[in-house]
């Protein structure tokens, strides 16, 4: 089996995704990332999540972007609970450049040629770092920047299979691959116990695609909402 990285931040777009590279028959290996989010939740979410499909190993790295903050989810500013025009607050600096750059370290380890970002570019918050235009530009400069890339061990695919979709589309791929949405997690805000805010624009957004998708989602049954 080839083996590829999966970016797992514990939310339904990387569950998916990660599910979406099992099917394609690659062992996944599933990062996470500690760096400093006020919704740390999302890492317990990612544990049960890269356990539930089967991960052949999942690492937790430890990045404190707290040190620079400028965003509602590293810093003292609070979180919106309303959509707002633009890219919002909630924007972590350069946060899937930063990911992919670990990414890409533990793929020249493993000498793996295929990484698996859940990223969406329909129903998103407008973050510039989602888009197909930064996906390319980045693996391109991935092949440029690894000893394996350049001796011709591996050529780097990042694989985005969901970026294309709506909430509502991946939701029906991942019901689909037996996903169990009721593990993620998505709430920018939420409760000490993982309970979710229900107002800010992630929480919209899952709240919007499970509506239009016509599916329950778990994650209300788990909290009784």
């Amino acid at each position: 089996m080839p083996k590829a990285i999966c970016l797992l931040s514990g939310g339904l777009d990387s569950t998916t995704c990660l599910a979406v590279a099992r099917r394609e028959g690659f062992e996944c290996y599933a990062l996470s990332f500690d760096y400093g989010q006020r919704h740390i939740f999302e890492l317990e979410a990612a544990r049960h999540i890269a356990k539930a499909l089967g991960a052949a190993d999942h690492r937790v790295t430890k990045i404190d972007l707290r040190l620079f903050g400028g965003s509602a989810l590293t810093d003292s500013i609070d979180v919106p609970k309303h959509r707002t025009s633009g890219i919002p607050i909630t924007y972590v600096p350069a946060r899937n450049t930063i990911f992919l750059s670990f990414a890409m370290a533990w793929a020249e380890v493993l000498e793996a040629s295929d990484m698996f970002l859940g990223v969406n570019a329909v129903d998103y918050s407008g973050y510039p770092d989602c888009r197909p235009e930064f996906i390319e530009a980045f693996e391109t400069m991935a092949n440029l920047a690894t000893k394996t890339g350049v001796e011709g061990r591996t050529r780097l695919k990042i694989h985005t299979p969901l970026i294309e979709l709506s909430k509502a589309d991946i939701i029906r791929l991942g019901v689909s691959l037996d996903v169990d949405f009721g593990l993620t997690h998505s709430c920018y805000d939420p409760a000490p116990n993982g309970r979710p805010c229900l107002a800010c624009d992630s929480c919209f957004l899952r709240a919007k695609g499970f509506e239009e998708a016509g599916v329950r989602d778990g994650l209300l049954d788990r909290y009784e909402l």
